[in-house]
């Protein structure tokens, strides 16, 4: 546990962990007021499919509706917790401390595993920083929307809690990746390009493949890490989607994999 709180206090005492939260203040703002926006304005036209009809029939039960609401914040919150995670091992190369710290403490593992440790605790803070706001601000807009709070609702809570578990293995997918790219800066370039635009170029690849190949095509769109994620977070299976279960299994995959992966190249890997 001493080697967990020392990572904590090397994010502590730098200026990064309150750029991350400034940064995520607006960003976060912007989801549950684009949300409000997107339920508010939600309804089917006539130039839907069947299957895209009845996904949006379905997104818009009060259920998935609270359910929506209820983890707003998870892209973006989900997007520092990998930078931060991330920058927890490259900061040591960034900084030239990797020899130091290695020096100190001789069994790679332990450093590693503190270094996931610490990201679980920063990803588990910001979960439960957009969680409790989003308990106090979603009932009001659900009220707004002329529905039920939906708090008595144990997909509500699924929801929220499989979304926790999101934030985890997002962490563990940060420090992975901070093994593979030792460079803060590409590091930092590299995961964010690719977690925002990345996401949006596979969404639209899914999108065509599914609407002028087949429609069995955008249930593989749950093997991309943001979908699994998403998936994850809905109050009810919908039309055309994998169940719940299937995204949380997907992203627990990679976190197992960039975990070993990462612990294992530490291990092996020169430090200068």
């Amino acid at each position: 546990m001493s080697l967990v709180n020392a990572e904590l206090f090397k994010v502590r005492t730098t200026s990064l962990w309150w750029i991350m939260g400034i940064i995520l203040l607006p960003l976060y703002a912007a989801s549950v007021l684009a949300n409000w926006a997107q339920y508010a304005n939600s309804e089917v036209t006539g130039d839907t499919t069947d299957l895209q009809a009845q996904q949006i029939q379905a997104a818009l039960q009060p259920i998935n509706v609270a359910t929506s609401l209820y983890t707003s914040g998870q892209y973006f919150g989900i997007l520092i917790v990998l930078l931060l995670s991330a920058i927890i091992v490259t900061s040591e190369f960034f900084h030239l401390t990797a020899t130091t710290t290695f020096l100190t403490t001789p069994h790679r593992e332990a450093v590693i595993l503190a270094k996931f440790g610490a990201a679980v605790i920063i990803a588990a803070v910001i979960w439960l920083f957009t969680t409790v706001v989003n308990l106090i601000v979603v009932p009001l807009i659900l009220g707004n929307l002329d529905l039920p709070t939906q708090l008595g609702e144990p997909a509500v809570w699924r929801a929220i809690g499989l979304n926790a578990l999101a934030f985890v293995l997002w962490a563990i997918l940060g420090v992975g990746a901070g093994v593979l790219i030792r460079s803060q800066i590409a590091a930092t370039l590299i995961l964010a390009i690719t977690y925002v635009a990345g996401t949006a170029v596979v969404s639209i690849i899914f999108a065509l493949l599914t609407n002028f190949v087949a429609e069995w095509i955008n249930n593989l769109q749950v093997l991309v890490p943001t979908s699994a994620s998403q998936l994850m977070i809905s109050g009810t299976d919908l039309p055309g989607s994998p169940p719940q279960w299937v995204g949380a299994i997907v992203l627990i995959g990679y976190a197992v994999v960039t975990g070993l992966l990462g612990t294992w190249i530490t291990k092996r890997r020169d430090i200068s």
